[in-house]
């Protein structure tokens, strides 16, 4: 769940400002990449950020 938090820095931080959703979702992946499931399986990371990003309504 390590990105809800990087979400809300960015967010909080104005990095998501004016960027489409996919943009957003990489911006944020940016941040902790090193993360051992992005570096694992860097799809299915995205497809998760796209799923909570929904499922919390982040982008609102």
């Amino acid at each position: 769940m390590a990105f809800d938090p990087a979400w809300k820095d960015c967010c909080s931080k104005g990095i998501l400002s004016g960027l489409n959703l996919d943009e957003q979702i990489e911006a944020v992946i940016k941040t902790f990449d090193d993360h051992p499931f992005i570096q694992s399986n860097p799809e299915q990371a995205r497809q998760v950020a796209r799923f909570r990003v929904r499922l919390l309504d982040l982008d609102a």
